[in-house]
């Protein structure tokens, strides 16, 4: 499945007849099973319905950060963001990427 960030909107965990999707370096990620995290008014619900590779790698929940953009981060914040993918690739099923708008 390809999605654009636009569709991806789509499954923020607004509408419960759909999935709940997070995008990392352009693969999307079902996180549906974590929807107490990843749903709305859930710890992570920021970065539902986007790719949060930017504040991942960051470790921020800064609305400015979830984006997909890695311009300028250290490598510290690639290893982090790196860690992160791991943990995604782990527990959830990746289901698509993010194509350009």
């Amino acid at each position: 499945m390809e999605l654009t960030t636009e569709q991806l909107k789509q499954y923020d965990g607004s509408d419960p007849s759909k999935p709940i999707y997070v995008a990392i370096r352009g693969k999307i990620y079902d996180v549906t099973t974590g929807k107490s995290f990843y749903g709305p008014g859930g710890t992570y619900c920021l970065f539902s319905g986007k790719d949060a590779s930017r504040a991942l790698a960051k470790m921020s929940k800064n609305e400015e950060d979830v984006v997909s953009s890695l311009h300028g981060l250290s490598d510290k914040e690639i290893g982090v963001l790196d860690d992160w993918e791991k943990k995604f690739q782990a527990k959830y099923p990746l289901v698509g990427t993010v194509i350009a708008n």
